[in-house]
């Protein structure tokens, strides 16, 4: 493996995550683990009237990919509706699988020396899967809980 995705700038930016905690009050919560190292992300997300995440939290129990990847997803999931989440998501596994372009997501191509360490890809994409799993489950229980009370 190539020493040179373990860059202080990762390190940095695995140790920056701006929501390091779980939001008791979540709409929902979704939990993704990397089958090849263990790493595990737990993302929870509150969306405004609007249907956009007004609130995000997380628990990280990964690897410094998976950390740095959950502080860029933290970072700039505020404001995005599920769909964006989802498009995000997609977008980081086709380029991770070289059949992208960088995703539109902000300092994600702070992982581009990883592109060839598919091994570690798994880790990479933890946090945006957990995102987009929880954002989708927290826009169709708002959806459900609004068909109700029409």
């Amino acid at each position: 493996m190539s020493l040179d995705l373990y860059t202080p700038e990762i390190a940095a930016l695995a140790a920056g995550n701006p929501f390091p905690d779980r939001l008791t009050d979540a709409h929902a919560s979704a939990e993704k683990r990397s089958p090849i190292c263990g790493s595990r992300v737990t993302v929870d997300v509150a969306l405004d009237g609007e249907g956009r995440v007004a609130r995000v939290g997380t628990l990280v129990r990964a690897c410094l990919l998976g950390q740095a990847s959950s502080t860029l997803l933290a970072r700039h999931a505020v404001g995005r509706s599920p769909a964006e989440i989802a498009a995000a998501r997609d977008a980081l596994t086709a380029w991770l699988a070289g059949q992208g372009a960088v995703p539109h997501w902000p300092g994600i191509d702070i992982f581009a020396p990883g592109l060839p360490l598919t091994a570690r890809h798994p880790s990479i994409r933890l946090a945006f899967e957990a995102a987009a799993e929880a954002a989708e489950t927290a826009a169709e229980t708002a959806g459900r809980a609004a068909r109700a009370t029409a």
